[in-house]
């Protein structure tokens, strides 16, 4: 029944002088009929359901909902849409989606995919689904899914692991499509720069499972990049979130060097060409912005650590002082401390020096750092399999028992 239902759709999609709209709303006010509902009923079987026919009735009940919104044109009927009818089911069936997300696992993603591809051409869906946590959900399966596509090459996958390289790509494809609402709505962006999606776009760049997922995860980076808050300021008295914020984000996560190694391949697709140029002019900008200081502190809150001038002697010589932060909270240390914890050995291995370097250069930098459980943890990786995260650990720790530094210089 469904699989009739979804061509009937399709052929109503397809076909000239007759819509979905006309066939699903009343014709003398514009309601929604209530032939809708056993579909809805279908998708809260749960794990008794038929994938299958769930997947079918999502999508089906996707394309019925989307030809009640005022963004899809009305339709060719005499009497206008009634979009209220329509609003509660498409909250319901958002609803279903996201909480399908909250799985980790892949057999989960084929289930909404479709439906969710779908409902991103209309704007009220990408309102609604916003507004009920999607784009972190987003973010947290493509996080998940890039490891499971970087190991492609074993050939051997487990398809419950992930997402695989065409759902990446199809969340990814959501992503983007979300980022055409930050120009007129606040709250979107401010969910795009709470939930991590730069972290999580630019994972995927770096570690390029596929072209058509770097293609359109840089269509999203700039989008954010030139994002603007002129149009819908946020009225909470928030610091605003615009692109300069975003930019920020991407070159503590290493998109600048990322960016810079791309300009110099040879790329087939004159969209993903633009896309690097407009990044490299405009990350570049903002980095001859920002102060030493600010690289460091957006590396810091991106969790992407890489070896360099800010992880250096020099450096903390210098900015030892600025840990403290704004409230005086050391708050930026409570993450460096956080991130000697990340499964990045690498990661690991910075934020084990960077603490050490504070304790050297911050008077009684020793005793705040183990009120906060710098020694604890660090002492963890003492033992640690990794020869540098291990060496990293023990210099700390080290650092951190000398009582006078000047006796030691």
């Amino acid at each position: 029944v469904i699989t009739k239902l979804y061509e009937v759709i399709t052929c109503l999609l397809e076909k000239k002088g007759m819509s979905v709209a006309a066939t699903f709303y009343n014709p003398t006010d514009g309601m929604l009929i209530d032939e809708w509902r056993p579909l809805l009923r279908v998708l809260h079987l749960g794990g008794n359901g038929d994938a299958f026919a769930q997947r079918g009735a999502a999508v089906s009940l996707a394309y019925i909902l989307m030809a009640g919104c005022p963004s899809q044109g009305g339709s060719t009927m005499t009497r206008k849409i009634n979009y209220s009818s329509a609003e509660e089911p498409l909250q319901a069936l958002i609803s279903w989606i996201t909480s399908q997300l909250q799985s980790s696992v892949g057999t989960f993603l084929s289930l909404v995919t479709p439906t969710l591809t779908a409902l991103m051409n209309c704007p009220e869906a990408r309102l609604i689904f916003s507004s009920s946590g999607g784009i972190g959900y987003l973010c947290r399966h493509l996080r998940i899914g890039r490891s499971t596509a970087v190991s492609a090459n074993s050939k051997k996958i487990n398809k419950d692991a992930g997402a695989s390289v065409q759902q990446l790509y199809e969340l990814c494809f959501c992503l983007w499509t979300m980022t055409y609402e930050c120009n007129s709505s606040a709250t979107v962006r401010a969910h795009f720069a709470r939930d991590g999606a730069v972290n999580a776009l630019v994972d995927l760049v770096s570690s390029a499972p596929r072209e058509k997922v770097v293609r359109v995860a840089l269509s999203a980076l700039r989008n954010l990049a030139i994002c603007s808050a002129d149009a819908s300021p946020d009225s909470s008295g928030k610091k605003t979130i615009d692109g300069s914020t975003f930019l920020t984000d991407m070159i503590g996560a290493g998109l600048l060097k990322n960016i810079d190694l791309m300009r110099e391949r040879q790329w087939t697709d004159p969209d993903l060409v633009d896309d690097v140029e407009v990044l490299y002019k405009l990350l570049h900008e903002n980095f001859k912005e920002m102060s030493r200081w600010d690289v460091y502190k957006s590396e810091l809150e991106s969790g992407h650590l890489e070896w360099g001038i800010l992880h250096s002697e020099k450096f903390f010589k210098e900015n030892a002082k600025m840990m403290e932060g704004p409230d005086g909270d050391f708050f930026l240390l409570k993450m460096l401390i956080a991130l000697v914890g990340s499964d990045d050995e690498e990661v690991a291995a910075i934020a084990c020096f960077d603490i050490g370097e504070f304790v050297r250069h911050y008077p009684n930098g020793r005793s705040i750092a183990k009120r906060l459980g710098a020694k604890d943890i660090v002492m963890k990786l003492i033992e640690h399999e990794n020869e540098e995260v291990q060496r990293h650990a023990l210099q700390s720790v080290s650092k951190m028992m000398v009582q006078n530094w000047a006796a030691v210089s």
